[in-house]
């Protein structure tokens, strides 16, 4: 039976006061996007409001583009899914494996403080099922709790770094540092060189540093699928 993958994205496209805009980076919906689609997996694509999440223009420029970059922009059908997100409210976590969150500033945003997301990492926790983030989508682990403490406390992660954030001129735009809120919320933090691939994975959480890590950990999540 193929595994069923929910890809949850942001809606958010303010990029704070700087009158700039954000939402998700193609790179880290495009590869894990066909790591999943290759392997047979049946996709269903979620945000908060639902309809065309925002692309962060930045992730659309020459220079990051990839192959699953490319490919995507070759596949109307992938194009047409992406047009169409589902309702975050009107999702039901019991109808999926796992659920996987491609980063982009956005959910710094949205999705950080989405009670809906909340509840679903929450509901997947519980029911044993895999829970990934990567780049700044770790950010969804802000809240979420398990037996009362933060999802991430006690257990090893990773996420984009104070210095990539640095590098991108946005340490002072963004509403807080990913690096800095999961080791404040007890997580034990590790990262790579800036722009490295870098995952990590504690149990069913599986947590990626930057966009060359999103492909890296949609296949961890489909070799954790694999061995249930």
């Amino acid at each position: 039976m193929s595994h069923r993958i929910l890809i949850v994205l942001t809606s958010h496209d303010k990029l704070g006061d700087t009158g700039q805009k954000t939402g998700f980076w193609l790179e880290e919906f495009a590869a894990p996007y066909y790591v999943f689609k290759d392997a047979g997996a049946t996709l269903t694509l979620a945000s908060p409001q639902g309809g065309p999440p925002p692309l962060d223009p930045t992730s659309d420029k020459p220079d990051a583009q990839t192959d699953a970059t490319r490919r995507f922009k070759a596949d109307s059908r992938a194009q047409a899914e992406l047009a169409d997100t589902k309702k975050l409210a009107d999702v039901d976590a019991g109808s999926f494996d796992a659920v996987f969150f491609p980063g982009g500033h956005g959910p710094l945003w949205d999705l950080a403080d989405d009670k809906h997301s909340i509840a679903l990492i929450e509901q997947m926790a519980k029911a044993g099922k895999p829970v990934a983030a990567v780049c700044h989508a770790p950010a969804v682990l802000r809240r979420p709790k398990v037996d009362g403490k933060s999802i991430v406390d006690g257990r090893d992660v990773t996420g984009f770094t104070n210095s990539e954030e640095k590098a991108a001129g946005l340490t002072d735009v963004v509403p807080f540092l990913i690096e800095d809120m999961l080791k404040e919320n007890g997580g034990n933090y590790s990262k790579a060189d800036d722009w490295q691939p870098h995952i990590v994975v504690d149990g069913k959480l599986i947590t990626g540093q930057n966009p060359a890590s999103s492909g890296p950990a949609a296949e961890a999540l489909l070799k954790m699928l694999d061995q249930r």
